[in-house]
């Protein structure tokens, strides 16, 4: 059959999207499979522009593997901020202008994914010109949420809660850490144990989740980080995680940064995006993470409650006792006694926001926050200490480690249906980690006074990093 060439359609007109593909019909041609639609144009620019905005804030591109030309260009030519500001204006009003001529689901999260990426830029484009916002005000314009407000006593009910678990007589923070001694994974042990935990984490991925061939990563281990673990996805399917090895390392965090890391989060989240979106459907925007959006908040929610869907119930406890204590050289008798004080501690995770939220707003010094975090959130002093320093240079981003978890909890729970299997949990979490969804698009819709809302649970859960 002869091949029929049309002129390309002016998608950045409203009118020409929505009869477009009525023109394109009537004259006996269809758009190429691969023809830009007209959100391609606008997701290429705003790609542009978060690299622009990388030159001038270099924790802002967290991964990217698109063209690098692209990065190159916004190497040499440096935009002026005021300048990202306009063409991100600009980029904007496109997308409002936009008609989809297409509605299905994806494509309509497509758009608003686009839009709320871009208003967190213009948002970090105002704090690097010295715009300071109150902690609340910050989250939401750069990670569209908020993280509920608890007072001590929330904390100390908490607190009074572990009195009755710990050993010993005396103050609970260092009646738990002195329990917690003996639950140190031993440095020699540390990459045996790690390994052996990433490779149960992938195992358990795989019966749910079809990853492409050659996806993998390089694990580091490393000193001198603000973080206790990091993924830096390199794109073609890869990611580099590094561990921090400056403080002791409890046998809990094994599992943890394994799942949260590697499988089924960021790794398997960069993955799948890239994998669904980049080459399946050939949307750019997904070659850029920039840290400070609210995509962060999908991104560590979802790690965060992966080591729940990789280990429900009573099976993470069965293999830490079985497999890893052994390893590390661990009682595993005292598995068990152990994961119920972690549990309990695990209610304390946004006593670390209200650290956050009171040093930045400069209500108390890093002393005092360090304070804080020693007797609310049970760290230790020199934990203590590693965790302002990470307030001081990501902020409010702490919010995405327990709020994003609670909010992908609730989101999987409501969608995969009351007493669901655990298959029915992994195909909802699956379906997300592939799609465009952002934190507004996990809210359950509520009727308030006859209007519509969205909810907000306040559940606690422990504060785990990137």
């Amino acid at each position: 059959m002869e091949k029929r060439y049309c002129n390309r359609p002016d998608w950045a007109n409203p009118r020409v999207v929505t009869a477009g593909l009525v023109v394109l019909g009537l004259l006996g041609c269809r758009p190429a499979t691969h023809m830009p639609d007209p959100l391609t144009p606008i997701a290429e620019s705003y790609v542009r522009l978060v690299l622009a905005v990388g030159v001038h804030d270099p924790d802002y591109v967290d991964a990217y593997y698109g063209p690098p030309l692209w990065k190159a260009e916004a190497d040499s030519v440096k935009l002026g901020l005021g300048e990202i500001r306009a063409r991100a204006a600009r980029l904007l009003d496109s997308l409002n202008a936009v008609a989809l001529p297409d509605t299905a689901e994806l494509v309509r999260l497509r758009q608003r994914y686009l839009t709320l990426q871009l208003q967190a830029l213009a948002a970090r484009l105002d704090m690097l010109e010295g715009q300071r916002l109150g902690f609340d005000q910050e989250s939401r314009a750069l990670y569209a949420a908020v993280a509920p407000t608890h007072d001590e006593s929330h904390f100390q009910a908490v607190l009074a809660r572990l009195d009755g678990l710990l050993p010993g007589r005396g103050p609970v923070p260092a009646r738990y850490e002195a329990f917690r001694r003996s639950y140190v994974i031993p440095p020699e042990r540390v990459d045996t144990v790690f390994k052996t935990a990433i490779a149960s984490c992938r195992e358990r991925t795989l019966r749910h989740i079809s990853l492409p061939a050659g996806e993998q990563f390089t694990l580091e281990y490393v000193k001198d980080k603000p973080w206790s673990g990091y993924n830096w996805y390199q794109g073609s399917y890869r990611s580099l995680i590094q561990v921090n090895t400056d403080l002791p390392i409890y046998i809990d965090r094994a599992l943890d940064l394994a799942c949260h890391e590697g499988y089924p989060g960021h790794h398997v989240y960069n993955v799948m995006l890239e994998q669904a979106l980049v080459r399946d459907r050939g949307w750019p925007e997904y070659q850029v993470y920039p840290l400070f959006s609210p995509q962060s908040l999908i991104a560590e929610g979802t790690a965060n409650f992966g080591i729940d869907i990789a280990f429900p119930g009573t099976e993470r406890l069965t293999f830490e006792r079985d497999v890893l204590y052994p390893l590390a050289g661990l009682d595993p008798a005292s598995a068990a006694t152990y994961a119920e004080v972690q549990a309990v501690v695990e209610d304390l995770s946004y006593a670390g926001n209200e650290a956050a939220r009171r040093y930045l707003e400069g209500r108390i010094d890093a002393a005092a926050a360090a304070d804080w975090l020693v007797r609310f959130a049970l760290m230790s002093p020199d934990r203590a200490a590693q965790r302002v320093r990470f307030f001081d240079r990501y902020r409010s981003y702490v919010i995405n480690y327990n709020v994003g978890r609670d909010l992908v909890a609730r989101y999987v729970e409501r969608e995969s249906g009351a007493g669901a299997t655990p298959e029915a949990r992994w195909r909802v979490f699956a379906a997300l980690l592939a799609s465009p969804r952002l934190p507004p698009d996990l809210e359950a819709r509520r009727t308030v006074n006859g209007e519509q809302g969205t909810g907000n649970g306040e559940q606690g859960t422990v504060n785990r990093e990137r």
